[in-house]
């Protein structure tokens, strides 16, 4: 199925960031600008995790610019460079769910094991953003719904309104890839949330087992980025 990797990617992005949300103090490993909005409240009631919402922004951007210069070192030695992405995404969150289970539950979110295990779930999220802008770049993002969202509006306000055959079959094409993407990082969503409060940080050992899942989907295979 051509959408299921961009689909596995969008559950995966709304469950790490749910689940890092609920562990680290209320960061944002994958919406990393929605960090500055709890900058702003960790700073008015004098919470922790001030520190880490600091780094988030720098240490993904930092990723996404050694991330796209690994892809070019991939490609000058012709090996895969978007199942390689993957290989790296799966990794880190291997090490960040470890991590989490290891030194969690985190009440001071400005701990040294709290900050570790964050900025390595923005790095993992760092590289899903850069890999996906690149290799699946006609897809709808995977850990951003805003946009996503207000497109999937208008396209259902111009089928209310009706227009062309050819428009009419785009808007439908796109709003049912989109809503699918969206589904999906709702239901990850949901799913970290009910499994942080039932296990706790042990909810970081199904990420690294949703990325192999895409690591193997045939969107991923090299012949495709």
């Amino acid at each position: 199925m051509k959408s299921a990797l961009p689909v596995l990617l969008s559950l995966s992005a709304g469950y790490v960031d749910t689940a890092g949300f609920l562990a680290l103090q209320g960061l944002f490993t994958a919406h990393v600008t929605g960090n500055f909005v709890t900058l702003g409240a960790a700073l008015a009631f004098g919470s922790s995790g001030v520190l880490a919402k600091l780094l988030a922004l720098p240490v993904f951007c930092i990723v996404v610019v050694l991330t796209r210069l690994f892809e070019y070192a991939l490609e000058q030695r012709g090996l895969p460079v978007f199942r390689s992405l993957l290989t790296a995404e799966f990794g880190l969150l291997v090490v960040g769910g470890l991590s989490a289970i290891a030194f969690g539950p985190f009440h001071d979110g400005d701990g040294w094991r709290a900050i570790v295990t964050g900025m390595v779930l923005v790095s993992a999220m760092a590289i899903q953003n850069g890999a996906h802008r690149v290799h699946l770049a006609s897809a709808p993002p995977s850990t951003l719904m805003t946009g996503t969202t207000t497109q999937i509006m208008i396209d259902v306000a111009d089928l209310m309104h009706g227009g062309p055959a050819d428009k009419t079959a785009a808007a439908k094409g796109r709003l049912a890839r989109m809503s699918a993407n969206v589904a999906a990082f709702a239901l990850g969503c949901g799913v970290a949330a009910g499994l942080y409060v039932w296990i706790g940080t042990w909810c970081f050992v199904l990420p690294p087992v949703l990325l192999a899942l895409a690591r193997f989907t045939p969107q991923s295979a090299p012949s495709a980025g």
